[in-house]
């Protein structure tokens, strides 16, 4: 079923196949070049290009798309670690094509830095070379920077396979065999031919127990069984381990208000926050010399922190979305920068000039200091994580003397490395066993005093609907991406006549303005505002424009170019004014379009070549406005309040009350005492009713009443042979029936109940003495289907009625109804709906089968609980 918020995670299948299939190829297309290279001693000229093509579409790629669909499997463990390994093997494809385009005709030494003739896959391309020729700057430190790469995925690898253990018993292999790989993958590449032995064994590993587990996650997604060993069954349960503390609990709550349809991204985040800075650190130590290569390992790691930015959007995880797309930016935009550094600007006095008269720095460091005060309810280790981001943009500020800039980059950097890794192993862990286990510290301050200090008062109800309705997780962000650019594009105006300043000024204002914020503008068309992505995506083309005049202007374009721009700035300027027409939602948005139009004015005059640029001062007050627009944007959205004041809209809408037709049917507020007892009263008198459950809205009729029953089969023409489960207020409404239950199924159903879990469970003489005469209506032959919903309504409705025999409020095989609206349109034929609004899902309940649950239970459907967490809660409670 589509909706907005995706489809349920059953229609995934299982990406595991995918994900360690990709794994196993590729590293037996690596495996193949090895032992081919170990063996006859010659470098692999020619394929080196294909290899890596292979590489980046299979362990790359499609590694990629199971990563992603683990997200939507609600497999925290797998989506972290498959992006993760798509990651690496898409940058060592691409470290295989710059050993492929180095010139074949340069001697061992030029690229070993005059080490000795080795055995491994570097010095090989270059074993029969004879003459030296210069160079290039994109050449440079392949090897080591490949080697700064390698480091990092080694350890986070290990955690990873550290962490599979506590979920199955057949990924710690494959991980750890590839973090085994990884080791003598580096050892290659200083070393000799016996690393390339070790690393082909090795890698002949990863695929013989790919091919295991593959096949063990495939049979089990076809037979509902574990028949292959391996899964299921991890070799230490973190379940069983600690307790859940008030730290833990306190996230729990914020879980609750999330969309919980999807996997955890903030391990994802850490991983990448992990790998950028480590390779920095490499460079900022000097051993690198280039960072050619650095800037493919970066780039490609950045876009995966753009997936865990993604999903936690899709979790209405405006905080997330807004650090982990902030840090990408950032890890871009130093990666390009470093890269016009090292390979385009060779005169360390023109890097030195270019750089100080930068400014846009700045707004990293003031833009971390926004994401602190986001963080300030959550907890220590996510603060912690946050100054050092602070630190670390500190250390890049371009007025730093270049004798400091680089040691303070690489300090900052190695510490933000180890936050950032220790943030990964807690994160996963205590995402898998849902407490936490891994100290992460309490919170640093609570979210009344943290009002309290913002000297706000709670808005009014009506406010609070404005907000709602105007606010989306992505707004804080796209306040930042403009204010990057803004900042970044103000030093490129000071002086048109410094090259290095123009090169310099291209990845700062071209990713954070036209990049990110393109990606911004995706999350924007989902975020369901009324005018979508219009202003963000607007605001690419400006960027975009900007950047490419800078640069044209570098490469000193006729003047009959120059009006090629003119003409674009003039249309821009009509665009951007009639963006202000629709920014009328906040005043802080109103008045950043009315300033860009400024700016735009300062555009057009500059490509006239007649601006006094003293004018684009208005790049700063842009800044200013996305600044205090991304804090209180960021604020808005993580208290679902307004904290601090983004002004009233410019234009209020005057809601239309249409006189709605009468309704067909008798219709209650679930609010009302009064309309919960006429619907009671509904039920007791033989009717129908569609009423809300914590997942999505059902068609209720009394066990009292078996005729009624019956009459849900003819309002949703379904089939004889579907049976209809019962839904009853409590556990202790079972208990008094006294069912011959075993202990263990008693505390499943203890731990699962209330809740969008339904137990099927066998029948017997207890039934009669719950649901009475219903007693054949219900259920199969021999089975019956219990749901305690975890739902005030529905359980005080089935406290007065007793139990309720229910289905989904549908026809037959239709979309479920997920407001009740979608149920008053079968009031003619069913006698009442309780209103409570939108549903609090938009899939129904995880029905689970526990005829057998002394043996194993098995998932017949996939429902809001994922069926990984409800196999996770049987482990605990059988041990």
């Amino acid at each position: 079923m589509a909706t907005s918020d995706g489809f349920p995670a059953s229609f995934y299948g299982e990406p595991g196949v995918l994900g360690m299939l990709s794994n196993g190829i590729s590293a037996f297309l690596v495996l193949l070049q090895n032992f081919n290279t170990a063996r006859t001693g010659d470098a692999p000229v020619g394929v080196e290009n294909i290899l890596a093509v292979h590489l980046i579409l299979i362990g790359g790629i499609c590694q990629l798309v199971a990563g992603l669909l683990s997200f939507r499997k609600y497999d925290h463990l797998s989506a972290t670690a498959f992006i993760g390994y798509a990651a690496l093997w898409g940058s060592y494809g691409a470290t295989r094509i710059y050993f492929g385009a180095l010139p074949q005709t340069l001697t061992t030494a030029s690229v070993l830095n005059n080490s000795s003739v080795s055995m491994n896959m570097t010095s090989n391309m270059f074993l029969n070379a004879s003459t030296e020729t210069p160079l290039c700057p994109f050449c440079l430190s392949i090897r080591e920077s490949a080697i700064a790469g390698l480091v990092p995925y080694i350890l986070l690898s290990f955690l990873l396979a550290f962490c599979s253990a506590t979920v199955n018993y057949i990924m710690p292999f494959v991980f750890g065999a590839i973090t085994a790989t990884l080791v003598f993958e580096a050892v290659v590449l200083v070393s000799g031919s016996w690393a390339l032995v070790v690393a082909g064994v090795l890698e002949l590993l990863i695929l013989i127990f790919a091919i295991y587990g593959s096949a063990a996650l495939l049979v089990k997604g076809l037979t509902q069984r574990l028949v292959l060993k391996g899964f299921g069954t991890p070799l230490f349960n973190v379940l069983l381990l600690g307790t859940a503390n008030s730290a833990s609990a306190q996230s729990m709550g914020q879980e609750k208000k999330k969309n919980t349809k999807y996997a955890e991204p903030m391990a994802l985040g850490f991983f990448c926050d992990s790998v950028a800075p480590f390779i920095f650190a490499f460079y900022s130590f000097g051993y690198m010399k280039s960072f050619g290569l650095g800037v493919a390992w970066v780039s490609i790691i950045s876009v995966a922190q753009l997936f865990s930015s993604y999903y936690a959007h899709l979790r209405q995880d405006c905080y997330h979305t807004t650090k982990f797309g902030f840090h990408a930016t950032y890890w871009l935009i130093k990666a390009w920068d470093e890269f016009v550094v090292s390979a385009l600007i060779v005169e360390d006095s023109k890097v030195v000039s270019g750089r100080e008269a930068m400014v846009g720095n700045w707004f990293f460091v003031v833009a971390g200091l926004v994401l602190c005060v986001g963080s300030l309810n959550m907890d220590v280790l996510e603060l912690v994580h946050n100054v050092l981001f602070v630190l670390l943009t500190v250390s890049t500020v371009p007025q730093i003397p270049p004798q400091g800039y680089y040691i303070f980059f690489g300090v900052a950097s190695s510490l933000f490395t180890a936050a950032s890794i220790y943030g990964t192993f807690s994160r996963l862990i205590n995402t898998i066993a849902e407490k936490s286990l891994i100290p992460v510290g309490p919170q640093p301050v609570s979210t009344e005093q943290l009002k309290k200090a913002l000297k706000c008062t709670r808005s009014k109800q009506a406010d609070q609907k404005v907000m709602l309705q105007t606010d989306q997780a992505s707004d804080a962000l796209f306040y930042l991406s403009n204010g990057v650019a803004s900042l970044s594009a103000l030093h490129s105006n000071v002086s048109s006549m410094n090259p290095a300043l123009l090169h310099l000024s291209v990845p700062w204002v071209l990713i954070s303005g036209a990049i990110i914020q393109a990606y911004v503008s995706r999350l924007q068309v989902t975020g369901g505002g009324r005018f979508g992505s219009v202003i963000s995506s607007i605001y690419v083309g400006i960027w975009a424009a900007w950047t490419w005049f800078r640069f044209a202007d570098l490469l000193q374009f006729s003047t009959e170019t120059a009006y090629g721009f003119t003409a674009g700035a003039v249309a821009l300027l009509v665009i951007n004014a009639s963006l202000m027409l629709i920014a009328y939602r906040n005043l802080v948005l109103l008045f950043l379009t009315a300033v860009m139009e400024v700016v735009l004015v300062c555009f057009l005059l500059s490509t006239l070549q007649r601006l006094p640029y003293e004018l684009e001062a208005m790049l700063a007050l842009v800044s200013v406005i996305c600044i205090y627009g991304a804090l209180a944007s960021l604020l808005s959205c993580i208290f679902s309040q307004r904290l601090l004041p983004m002004g009233p809209p410019l234009i209020k809408e005057k809601v239309k009350q249409e006189t709605s037709p009468e309704s067909p049917c008798p219709v209650a507020n679930s609010q009302l005492t009064s309309g919960l007892l006429k619907i009671a009263g509904v039920l007791e008198e033989g009717g129908v009713c569609g009423i809300p459950t914590d997942t999505v809205y059902a068609l209720a009729a009394s066990c009292k009443n078996p005729q009624a029953i019956e009459k849900i089969y003819n309002i949703k023409d379904r089939p004889a042979e579907k049976p209809i489960c019962i839904c009853i207020s409590s556990v202790e409404q079972l208990v008094a029936a006294n069912p011959p239950f075993s202990p263990l199924l008693w505390e499943f159903m203890r731990n699962v109940y209330p809740g969008g879990i339904s137990c099927i469970v066998s029948k017997g003489d207890w039934l009669f003495r719950l649901v009475g005469p219903a007693y054949d209506r219900v259920g199969t032959k021999d089975s019956i289907m219990i749901r305690v919903p975890d739902h005030t309504v529905t359980g005080h409705l089935c406290h007065i009625t007793g139990p309720l025999a229910i289905t989904s409020a549908n026809p037959s095989g239709e979309a479920d109804s997920t407001h009740h609206s979608m149920v008053i349109r079968l009031g003619h034929k069913i006698q009442g709906v309780l209103c409570d609004g939108d549903s609090n899902e938009v899939i129904a309940s995880t029905v689970v089968n526990c005829l057998r649950i002394d043996e194993t239970i098995s998932i017949v459907r996939e429902g809001c609980v994922p069926a990984l967490k409800v196999q996770h809660m049987f482990d605990r409670v059988k041990s």
